[in-house]
C-alpha cells in the first residue's frame, strides 16, 4: 500500500516533470524565434537561451526580445569577445575586486570592496567594461551543470567619496539585461548608515528576481551567516577562513 509520503513524493516528481517539458517545448520555440531573426544565435548553447527564457518567466516572445538585444549590445560592447586589462587600466589600479573559492554548492565567488571605487577619468564607459570584465571571469569560473556566482560585497570604509550612483545603475542594469539568472547570492557586509540613503535611490530599479538574492548581513552574524554556505577552507581570510585576497587580474 503507498503511503501519504510516497504519493506525495510522486505528485511532486510528476509536477517537476511536466515543469520541465513545458520549459524545453518553450526553448525550443525560442531557439526557432531567434534563430530566424539572428541567424548568429545557432551558435548559442541552449543552456544561454534557457537563462533569458527564465529572466522571463518563460515567455518565449519577452524572452526572445531580450536574448536579441544581448546580442546585438555583445557585438557592439564586446566587439572582441572580451574585455582585456589594457582597455579598463584605472579601474584595475583601484584593487577593489577579487575571485575567491567556491561556495557549498560549486558556485564561484567574487568578493567588491566598495570603499576602494572612485568615479575615475576613464568616465562610466571603463567602469561598465570593467563589470563585464568581472562578470565574465565569474561566469567562466563556473562548474559543469552550475551556472550562478556568489559575491560578496564589502562596504567597510565606504563614504560619500565612494558614491557613484552612475555607476551602480550601470551595473544593475548590465548584469540584469545581459547576464540574467547568473546572480546567485549577493551579501552585503560592513554597510555603514550613510550607505542606506543611497541603497534606496537604487532599490527600485532592481527586479524582484535579483531583490530575492541580495542579503544584508550583520557585523555580529558575519562568520557564521557566510560559513551557512561558503567552507571555511574557501572563505577570504578577512572573514575568517583560510583563503588570502585574489585581485581579479591575477585569478
Amino acid at each position: 500500500m503507498m503511503s501519504p509520503t510516497d504519493s506525495d513524493r510522486e505528485k511532486e516528481e510528476g509536477k517537476h516533470l511536466q515543469s520541465n517539458e513545458k520549459e524545453q517545448t518553450k526553448l525550443q520555440l525560442m531557439k526557432a524565434l531567434v534563430e530566424k531573426q539572428d541567424p548568429s544565435s545557432k551558435e548559442v548553447d541552449d543552456f544561454t537561451l534557457r537563462r533569458f527564457l527564465r529572466a522571463r518567466e518563460l515567455d518565449v516572445e519577452k524572452g526572445s526580445t531580450m536574448f536579441l538585444k544581448y546580442l546585438k549590445w555583445r557585438r557592439t560592447f564586446v566587439p572582441n569577445g572580451s574585455i582585456s586589462t589594457s582597455e579598463i587600466p584605472k579601474e584595475i589600479n583601484q584593487n577593489k575586486m577579487f575571485m575567491q573559492g567556491f561556495d557549498k554548492k560549486g558556485r564561484p565567488i567574487g568578493v567588491v570592496l566598495g570603499a576602494r571605487h572612485f568615479q575615475n577619468k576613464g568616465g562610466l564607459d571603463e567602469f561598465k567594461r570593467f563589470v563585464v570584465y568581472i562578470l565574465d571571469k565569474l561566469c567562466s569560473r563556473t562548474p559543469p551543470g552550475e551556472e550562478k556566482f556568489v559575491v560578496i560585497g564589502d562596504l567597510k570604509g565606504w563614504g560619500y567619496a565612494n558614491t557613484d550612483l552612475r555607476a551602480y545603475l550601470g551595473a544593475l542594469s548590465i548584469l540584469q539585461d545581459y547576464y540574467p539568472e547568473r546572480l546567485g547570492k549577493m551579501f552585503i557586509v560592513h554597510a555603514p548608515y550613510v550607505f542606506m540613503a543611497v541603497w534606496k535611490v537604487v532599490y527600485p530599479f532592481i527586479d524582484n528576481n535579483t531583490k530575492k538574492k541580495i542579503v544584508f548581513v550583520e557585523d555580529n552574524k558575519l562568520k557564521s551567516t557566510l560559513l551557512e554556505e561558503i567552507d571555511e577552507s574557501q572563505l577570504p581570510e578577512i572573514y575568517g577562513g583560510q583563503l588570502p585576497l585574489v585581485p581579479v587580474q591575477e585569478s
